[in-house]
């Protein structure tokens, strides 16, 4: 089973009309990554999406396999989909859950009604995140994990989701990503240097990340396990020495 988890890509999904139209600034994939990063977990796809039933519907689906920290429409008003759409994604038809209306209940007693206690119609099968701010939870199944679009809400479920679900992942792949910088180099004159580079150490992902102001500089970068990373960066420094490339480091 753990090795089976091991071997899924992490994906976000966020959704939201106001994110696509500029209306709001999506600050979730900021925060996964580096949360996730603490942990020593990558992510390996994003998608941002319409609020729309359909396509919410066809991007769970498509994302079945996979682990998915998913932010935004899990909320009981007309625009809010997700719920009903990771039902129908994972075939299963929205229930009332019983531990999230006895939440949901005790926050708001009989504010509860007639609306909010909807947000307790979950997948049948879906088990909940905790929500610390105001106990309304957030749900999963299997490895897919949907969110509120409140940051302050949505990212301890983050935490809890990977202490919780994925300890064992963490810091297991030892992935390390270790940078240098040149000033006033041509990223075409690199080229050769990191094709050499990414030949031998073809378990590794070099890059280059050029920035033209304040003044002229790249980022030249190496990605992979510590050990191979230690490697190709030593080798990468050596062939910078021989084309007589000064660098400084990250």
């Amino acid at each position: 089973m753990e090795a089976d988890i091991i071997q899924k890509e992490i994906h976000a999904l966020i959704i939201g009309d106001e994110i696509l139209s500029g209306k709001r600034e999506d600050k979730h994939l900021p925060h996964l990554i580096q949360t996730l990063k603490s942990y020593g977990l990558y992510i390996s796809k994003a998608d941002y999406i319409t609020d729309d039933l359909d396509t919410i519907k066809k991007t769970i689906g498509s994302k079945i396999g996979n682990i998915v920290f998913c932010f935004g429409g899990i909320g009981a008003t007309p625009d809010d989909h997700t719920r009903k759409a990771a039902s129908l994604a994972h075939k299963q038809p929205l229930t009332q859950h019983p531990e999230a209306k006895v939440l949901i209940e005790k926050q708001f007693g009989d504010g509860a009604y007639p609306k909010r206690i909807l947000m307790a119609d979950l997948p049948q099968y879906a088990h909940i995140i905790p929500n610390i701010i105001n106990n309304v939870p957030g749900f999963f199944i299997n490895h897919h994990y949907f969110m509120p679009g409140f940051p302050e809400m949505a990212w301890p479920m983050i935490d809890w989701v990977i202490k919780n679900q994925y300890k064992f992942l963490i810091n297991l792949k030892n992935i390390e990503d270790q940078s240098i910088w040149l000033d006033d180099v041509s990223e075409s004159k690199l080229i050769d240097t990191m094709q050499k580079i990414q030949k031998d150490n073809e378990h590794i992902k070099i890059y280059s990340l050029p920035k033209l102001r304040p003044k002229k500089t790249i980022e030249l970068g190496i990605k992979g396990k510590s050990e191979l990373v230690s490697k190709a960066m030593k080798e990468l420094k050596k062939n910078l020495k021989k084309l007589k490339y000064d660098w400084r480091e990250n």
